[in-house]
């Protein structure tokens, strides 16, 4: 007599999914499976339905459509009343969003939203909740438990955000968990590890792990099963080990060769120096304890940096290591950020660190930035030619409607939209063309320096290489300098000429891209490096 086999804890037949006026279905006919204890990877491109399949699981987007069947142990979703399908949000699958900001709650306390997570799916309070929100908290590699808990989400670098996104995805002890991107703001050496936490609670406790990612390093290494997406459909699922060795279908096989680019820009040969910055650095004033015991936190200690016209600098490093401190501080963003910053815009030389008022202003056109979090970022009250064009408003306010919504749709081009983008809104658009949208808000103005925090990290690798291959042209084209802020060590090597190491706030190594990867001379750096798989 044969064995009777269990059915997957999640099984898809011909799932469809189609929003309210548009012209055709953002999901259609994906079928697919995950057992308990197994990891399942979706990847794909930028748009190509993954995260809109992993909302669809629990029925998130409320003005969808959806058809065909979804099976959550045994149950059928589509069909669920409202009460059943709250229990099973949390409790039975729980969710990790893409963007962190967006999915905290920026009055709540960390320790306020882990404890309304652990009252609703598992009913502690007290004492026994505080002891299982540190738990959650060092799993997830987060130190000093009760700081963090008491912190808030906007005093948390990307990388801790997302981690207390996991934590309160795993308070409910759910079968299944959908990650969509959980590791996006975190570097090499740190995805690693939560990977590795995920994958152990799902091979122990046998909870389904469904894993929506464009790390295809990671997937290799921690997914049992990969199945690839490209324009709302899956062209291609098997066994990792075999469809990484012989992917069988065209876009699977362009994602794959996608890492190992080399764009960077020749430098020119006599390269003027544009950025000069002397003992930058950033100290926080913060309070501990029931008395509230001021102390002094050094984001980012004395650092010292040229950038010339034309170069692009990678900053890497460890979620909170301070890199996106120190490129706020380039920008005066930061108030607590101190140092002197020269900066050069044409033929005239300026102490930027000491400009105020107008002559800040103006200066700050030559300085943009795009930020980590596009969706964060973007006004979703404005229309995304509104939001393109608003640099335009601000600093050459007496250009013509037609010629403004001219340059807006020119921008557009240039990172890959079409025309008919502008007078859609932030929240009709995927994580990755929401990030291409930031880039052509900051290229609008032709800019001298791009400070780039993490500008491909919502991005997959084939969609990133297009997006990075824009940014080396118009560097070749206009001489424009990066400040590349980034935990993937993928893009650094293809875009950067030189990098710079942070570690807890603190410059551990410098040189050019090819002799530090080549031969790392820190520890930390040698860690990260092997723990990014390059090709």
């Amino acid at each position: 007599m044969m064995p009777q086999t269990r059915p997957p804890l999640l099984d898809v037949h011909a799932l469809g999914v189609r929003y309210p006026g548009a012209r055709s279905p953002a999901v259609d006919s994906v079928g697919f499976f995950v057992a308990a204890g197994e990891t399942l990877a979706i990847v794909g491109g930028s748009g190509s339905g993954k995260s809109v399949t992993a909302r669809a699981l629990m029925r998130l987007d409320p003005d969808a459509e959806y058809g065909g069947e979804i099976r959550f142990d045994g149950d059928d979703v589509l069909a669920m009343p409202p009460r059943r399908l709250r229990a099973l949000r949390g409790g039975g699958i729980g969710m990790v969003f893409q963007e962190p900001l967006s999915a905290l709650n920026p009055v709540m306390s960390v320790g306020a939203q882990l404890a309304e997570a652990l009252a609703l799916h598992c009913g502690l309070s007290g004492r026994a909740a505080q002891a299982e929100m540190a738990g959650l908290l060092q799993r997830v590699g987060l130190d000093e438990a009760d700081r963090m808990l008491a912190s808030f989400p906007h005093q948390l670098s990307g990388g801790q955000r997302q981690r207390v996104l996991i934590a309160i995805a795993l308070a409910g002890k759910p079968k299944l968990l959908v990650a969509d991107e959980p590791t996006t703001a975190l570097d090499a050496h740190l995805r690693r590890q939560v990977l590795v936490l995920l994958k152990s609670l799902a091979t122990e406790s046998g909870m389904g792990l469904l894993l929506i990612s464009h790390d295809l390093p990671l997937v290799r290494d921690f997914a049992d099963r990969v199945a690839v997406m490209h324009d709302g459909r899956i062209v291609e699922t098997g066994p990792t080990e075999r469809l990484f060795a012989e992917p069988a279908h065209d876009y699977t096989r362009a994602l794959l060769a996608a890492r190992s680019v080399r764009l960077a820009a020749p430098l020119p040969a006599v390269a003027a120096t544009l950025l000069r910055a002397r003992g930058l650095h950033c100290r926080y004033r913060r309070s501990r304890g029931w008395f509230r015991t001021p102390e002094h936190f050094d984001a980012l200690r004395p650092t010292d940096f040229e950038l010339a016209r034309g170069e692009t600098l990678g900053v890497v490093g460890a979620s909170g290591s301070g890199k996106t401190t120190l490129g706020l501080a380039v920008l005066r963003l930061v108030r607590e950020a101190r140092g002197e910053i020269d900066f050069r815009s044409g033929d005239e030389a300026v102490a930027f660190s000491r400009l105020a008022g107008e002559s800040l202003r103006r200066t700050r056109r030559h300085l943009q930035v795009v930020l980590q979090d596009p969706f964060a970022s973007l006004s979703p009250r404005l229309t995304v030619g509104e939001i393109v064009g608003e640099g335009l408003r601000v600093h050459q306010p007496d250009l013509e409607p037609a010629e403004r919504r001219r340059r807006v749709i020119a921008a557009l081009a240039e990172v890959g939209l079409a025309a008919d983008v502008a007078d859609r809104y932030p929240h009709a658009f995927s994580g990755g063309q929401r990030q291409r949208i930031a880039i052509a808000r900051a290229l609008i103005v032709a800019p001298d320096l791009l400070v780039l925090d993490e500008p491909t990290s919502a991005l997959d690798a084939h969609i990133a290489v297009q997006v990075l291959g824009l940014l080396a042209e118009l560097q070749r084209r206009h001489g424009i300098s990066y400040l590349l802020i980034t935990h993937d060590l993928a893009i650094v090597r293809a875009l950067a000429h030189r990098v710079m190491v942070l570690k807890s706030g603190e410059v551990v190594e410098h040189g050019t891209v090819d002799a530090v990867f080549a031969a790392p001379a820190h520890p930390y750096t040698r860690s990260l490096i092997s723990a990014a798989a390059l090709p």
